[in-house]
């Protein structure tokens, strides 16, 4: 049993190898090319941009990778994501993972 689960493991490690990887301080140098759109604290300062604070860290490698791939469309991220490396994909979405936001309810 412990062998079949530590087979399992090593096959899921494998397939998110960007997962692990991510170097937040590296991500936060990189997101510097993401400041006009998605802002350096991840909260969009356009209105079609969305919010990457906070964002589970795989949403973020699977968006990036679809970006790069094709597999999901923008005009701006169809120019940008294609030159993203893999390691480039892992910083910045463990940088933007890691920024921790607030949300409020709204009033009654």
């Amino acid at each position: 049993m412990l062998a079949g689960l530590l087979g399992t493991s090593l096959v899921l490690a494998g397939t998110t190898p960007a997962l692990a990887a991510g170097d937040v301080a590296a991500g936060r140098q990189k997101a510097l090319a993401c400041q006009t759109c998605h802002g350096l604290d991840g909260l969009s300062k356009l209105p079609e941009a969305p919010h990457l604070a906070g964002q589970p860290e795989a949403y973020l490698i699977k968006a990036l990778n679809d970006y790069r791939e094709g597999a999901r469309k923008n005009e701006m991220m169809s120019v940008v994501a294609p030159a993203l490396s893999d390691q480039d994909v892992a910083d910045l979405a463990a940088y933007f993972a890691a920024i921790e936001i607030d949300t409020k309810p709204p009033p009654r």
